[in-house]
């Protein structure tokens, strides 16, 4: 018997070699079990090939029919994954302000909220939000923004990321160092929320792609940390009519609110006017900053331009919320337009809405 085995393992293993299909090489065994059967069958008790291949059929008939159960079992569960396949549908692709059911888990604590609920969730997710700046204030509103499930997220910083920025722009790693922190916050923000669209512009604001560029979202976030730009942000805004959420901080201090003229508030220039003298407003290089007040403030960021896109609560236009983190004390101030301002003095305003 031994010997038969070692036939049929060598005919299957050679027609392998050969590129012989396994339906030919199944056919091949048969013949190998119809021949040693009929040997059994025909020649008498003794004879030395029945004494080769077993001496007896009744085993080889147990080993044929365990093959063929065998063989049947799997052609029936074939067949019915063939059926089963005709009648599942295909997927559909997930249209826009829809949600898969990984995302229906993932949101739904915004969905439970009263303020936001599905209708909510949805306009953030068809909604398109632009991050100025992958820094201090960028990195935790990019993150809340992409945690969030804002549809679109667009972050344009000209920037790598250095060893200094690691004690609070915590959506970049060690690993990092050196690469654009336009591309590094990208791969964080994927990695945690893969439904996503984040663009990244690897190149800094300037006038020539302001009105362009801002004219492709619905919220600007200001998280730069100079006057030159968030001058050119705010003016960039107005133009286009688009909500500006801005933030600054220095050492322990914290301030933020939005500049929304086309909704009857302020713009950004109607409080500074000018940019401050040399030194007097010092930067974070200059003048420290503690690490996690850049989260506190960014993450507010976050919140307001939800607010802005849900239409939930009442953001901070016409306010400017400060925060002392240094004695855990926040105030809020308000904010009045000036009519003279030479950005927005002459628009049209209209009352505060959603």
């Amino acid at each position: 018997m031994l010997l038969v085995l070692f036939l049929a393992a060598l005919l299957w293993g050679l027609g392998a070699l050969m590129g012989v299909s396994r339906g030919a090489r199944l056919s091949l065994l048969a013949v190998l079990f119809g021949v040693v059967m009929l040997m059994q069958l025909v020649l008498p008790d003794g004879h030395p090939i029945r004494e080769a291949t077993g001496q007896s059929p009744a085993l080889w008939l147990l080993l044929g029919g365990f093959a063929a159960m065998v063989a049947l079992y799997g052609r029936g569960v074939s067949v019915l994954r063939k059926r089963a396949g005709k009648n599942t549908p295909a997927p559909e692709p997930n249209p826009a302000g829809t949600f898969t059911e990984a995302e229906l888990s993932r949101y739904a604590r915004h969905i439970v909220l009263r303020e936001i609920g599905g209708p909510g969730q949805k306009r953030m997710k068809q909604a398109r939000v632009l991050v100025i700046g992958a820094g201090g204030l960028g990195a935790g509103a990019l993150q809340y923004l992409a945690a969030a499930g804002i549809g679109t997220i667009g972050v344009i910083d000209d920037d790598a990321v250095e060893n200094a920025n690691l004690q609070r722009q915590v959506i970049h790693r060690d690993a990092d160092i050196g690469m654009p922190k336009v591309f590094s916050a990208q791969a964080a923000m994927q990695a945690q929320n893969p439904a996503v669209d984040v663009r990244p512009y690897h190149r800094r604001l300037t006038e020539e792609i302001a009105t362009e560029l801002f004219a492709d979202y619905d919220v600007i976030l200001d998280g730069t940390d100079n006057f030159e730009t968030r001058y050119l942000a705010n003016a960039a805004a107005v133009s286009a009519r688009k909500p500006l959420v801005s933030g600054a901080l220095s050492q322990w201090e914290g301030q933020l609110s939005v500049f929304d003229p086309g909704r009857d508030g302020p713009c950004y220039q109607c409080i500074f006017p000018e940019a401050p003298a040399p030194g007097l407003a010092p930067s974070c290089a200059e003048a420290g900053v503690i690490g996690p007040l850049p989260g506190v403030i960014g993450t507010m960021m976050a919140v307001e331009a939800i607010k802005l896109i849900t239409g939930a609560g009442s953001p901070l236009r016409g306010q400017m919320l400060i925060y002392d983190a240094l004695y855990g004390e926040t105030r809020t101030i308000r904010l009045k337009s000036r009519a003279d301002c030479p950005v927005c003095g002459g628009l049209k305003r209209r009352a505060p809405g959603p």
